[in-house]
C-alpha cells in the first residue's frame, strides 16, 4: 500500500510539473501567435477615392490636390499644422537650458549641418511643398503635401531643389485617386535617404528596407510578418509615435519593443532578468548596415577641390561616394558592430550659438543621459557619426554654412566653393554672429538603432558580452559583469576558501590514515 501511495504521489507531481511547463509554453505561443496574426492582415480601404467627383477634375498644382483632400478631411489640416513633421521643431525641455523650440528647423547635426538658408534643397524631405516660396507659411494648410505620405501608386516623388514641390510631370489625378494608409515606401523616401543619399544617416534605415527579407529585419521582412512602419509608429491625429533622441530630449512618445513583446518575452528567466538593464535592441541588433554601407565619417575640410574648374566625385568599389567637391571626404562601412551606451530616455543637444570651450577632443552634439546606478537606464546600441565640420574659433560656435542656391555669386558653398562667403551668409540667415574666421572641429552624434532586428538564432550569445577580452560591452565600466570583470578582493577570498578547503580535505584524510594505522598496530 505504501509503494502504491508513493507511486501515485510521484505521478501527481509529474503531472503538476508538466501542466505548469505546458501552460507557460502555451502563454508564450499565444502571445507570438497573436502578433503573427495581427500584422500580416492587410487593411481594407473604407472608401474608393477614384469614385469621388472632386478628384476627377484636372489638377495642375499640388496645392489644388491638398484643397480637395481638406474639403472632406476638414480637420486633418489643423492636426498636421501642430505636428513636428510639419513644423520641423517641437517644444523640448533640455536640462540646463530650459524649454526651447528645437528640431530640424533650427538644429545642427553632423551631416549637412542644418537647413537654414538651404530650404529649397532640404525641403525635399518636408511634408509640405513650396517652402522656398514667399507666400509659404507654416500656418497655411494649403501648403501641406498630403500625397507624400498617402500615395499608394509608389510613383509620387519630390523634385530636387524645388522646396518640396513634386515632379511636375506626375499623373496627379491617378495618385490622388489611390491614396491610403502610409506604407514603408511612403516613409522610406525621406527616412531612408536622409542626409543626401541612401543610408547616410541612420545605418539601420535604407532602401533595402523597402522590401526586406526576414534576415534583414524580422519584423518588416516580406517573407515574414511584412510589417509596415505605422504598425509600430502608431498615429493619432497625425501625430506619429516614436520620437528619436537625435532630435528629442524628453522621454516622451517613444516606441518600445515591450509595447508588443512585454517585459518578459523569453522562456528562460535569466534572459527576462536582463531586460531590466539591457534594451531588447542590444542583443537583437548585433550588426547594422547589413545590406548597404552607411556613412561613418565626413570631413568637410577637404571639400572644394575642382578638376578643370568643375566639381567632381569619386566612388568606392560599391558605388558609394568617398569624395564630393561640394561636401568633402567620406568613409562608408557595412555589417557594423554597434557602439553601446547607458540611456534613460533623455538627451541634451547642441543649440545654435552654444559655446564650445574644449576643442581638443571631439564635441558630442547630442550626449545621452544615463548610468548603471540610474534605475531608468538601459544599455542601448548606437551608430556614432563622426564629422569634421566648420567652426568659428573666435566666437567658439559651430558655423551654419549657406549651402544651396540656384546660381553663383550668392555665397552658397555648393555653387561658389568659398567657405568665407558661405559662413558669412549662412550665419546671417541663422541670425548668429560670425567673426570672419573659420576653421574645422571634430564632432560626434549618436543615432539610435531600432531596425534591422535579427531573429533569436542570429542575436547575441552570452559570451559576446560575458567574456574577459574584447566583449561587446567592454567600454561600459561602471558596473560589475560576471565573466568580464575581476575583483582582487573576491579573487583573494576565493583563493583562501579553496586553500582552506584543500587543507581541510588533506587534514581529514591524514587524520583518517593516522587512526587507521593506529587501529592496525593495536590489532
Amino acid at each position: 500500500m505504501r509503494k502504491i501511495t508513493l507511486f501515485l504521489a510521484f505521478v501527481g507531481l509529474v503531472i503538476v510539473v508538466a501542466i505548469g511547463f505546458l501552460s507557460e509554453k502555451n502563454i508564450e505561443l499565444t502571445t507570438l501567435m497573436k502578433l503573427q496574426e495581427k500584422y500580416p492582415i492587410k487593411e481594407v480601404k473604407s472608401a474608393d477615392h477614384s469614385k469621388f467627383p472632386i478628384l476627377q477634375k484636372k489638377f495642375n498644382s499640388p496645392n489644388d490636390i491638398t484643397k480637395a483632400c481638406l474639403s472632406c478631411h476638414n480637420n486633418s489640416g489643423l492636426e498636421i499644422l501642430h505636428t513636428s513633421h510639419w513644423n520641423w521643431s517641437r517644444d523640448e525641455y533640455i536640462e540646463g537650458k530650459g524649454i526651447v523650440s528645437f528640431g530640424k528647423k533650427n538644429g545642427m547635426n553632423s551631416f549637412c549641418i542644418g537647413v537654414q538658408g538651404s530650404e529649397k534643397s532640404c525641403a525635399k524631405c518636408h511634408i509640405g511643398n513650396g517652402m522656398h516660396l514667399k507666400e509659404f507659411s507654416y500656418d497655411k494648410e494649403e501648403f501641406i503635401d498630403c500625397l507624400i505620405c498617402h500615395d499608394q501608386t509608389e510613383t509620387y516623388a519630390k523634385a530636387s531643389n524645388q522646396g518640396g514641390l513634386p515632379i511636375s510631370t506626375l499623373d496627379f489625378n491617378k495618385i490622388a485617386q489611390s491614396v491610403g494608409k502610409p506604407k514603408r515606401t511612403n516613409c522610406g523616401v525621406c527616412h531612408f535617404y536622409g542626409g543626401g543619399g541612401n543610408n547616410v544617416k541612420h545605418g539601420d534605415l535604407e532602401k533595402s528596407m523597402f522590401y526586406p527579407t526576414r534576415k534583414t529585419d524580422i519584423h518588416m521582412g516580406t517573407d515574414g510578418a511584412d510589417m509596415q512602419c505605422v504598425d509600430c509608429h502608431v498615429t493619432e491625429h497625425h501625430n506619429i509615435k516614436g520620437k528619436m533622441f537625435s532630435l528629442s530630449s524628453m522621454n516622451q512618445n517613444r516606441v518600445y519593443c515591450e509595447d508588443c513583446h512585454t517585459n518578459s518575452p523569453h522562456e528562460k528567466k535569466i534572459l527576462n532578468e536582463h531586460t531590466y538593464k539591457v534594451a531588447c535592441q542590444t542583443c537583437h541588433i548585433p550588426v547594422y548596415a547589413k545590406v548597404n554601407s552607411t556613412k561613418t565619417w565626413w570631413d568637410w575640410s577637404t571639400a572644394g577641390k575642382l578638376k578643370d574648374g568643375k566639381p567632381y566625385f569619386e566612388e568606392d568599389s560599391l558605388g558609394n561616394h568617398n569624395y564630393l567637391s561640394i561636401k568633402g571626404s567620406f568613409k562608408w562601412e557595412r555589417n557594423l558592430t554597434p557602439e553601446y551606451a547607458w540611456f534613460n530616455g533623455t538627451a541634451s543637444h547642441y543649440l545654435e550659438g552654444d559655446i564650445i570651450e574644449d576643442t581638443t577632443k571631439p564635441y558630442m552634439l547630442n550626449p545621452l543621459s544615463g548610468e548603471y546606478r540610474d534605475a531608468g537606464s538601459k544599455i542601448i546600441p548606437l551608430k556614432v557619426m563622426r564629422t569634421n565640420q566648420p567652426f568659428d574659433p573666435v566666437n567658439k560656435i559651430l558655423i551654419q554654412p549657406f549651402l544651396y542656391s540656384d546660381k553663383k555669386g550668392e555665397g552658397a558653398y555648393w555653387k561658389d566653393f568659398d567657405w568665407q562667403s558661405s559662413s558669412r551668409e549662412g550665419m546671417k540667415k541663422a541670425g548668429l554672429p560670425y567673426s570672419g574666421k573659420y576653421t574645422f572641429i571634430k564632432t560626434e552624434m549618436n543615432w539610435p538603432l531600432n531596425h534591422m532586428v535579427s531573429d533569436k538564432e542570429s542575436s547575441l550569445k552570452c559570451n559576446d558580452c560575458h567574456t574577459r577580452n574584447n566583449g561587446r560591452l567592454a567600454s561600459l565600466t561602471d558596473f560589475y559583469m560576471p565573466g568580464r570583470d575581476r575583483s582582487e578582493y573576491v579573487d583573494l577570498m576565493a583563493t583562501i576558501v579553496l586553500l582552506l578547503s584543500l587543507l581541510g580535505v588533506l587534514g581529514h584524510g591524514a587524520i583518517r590514515v593516522f587512526f587507521a594505522l593506529s587501529r592496525k598496530e593495536r590489532g
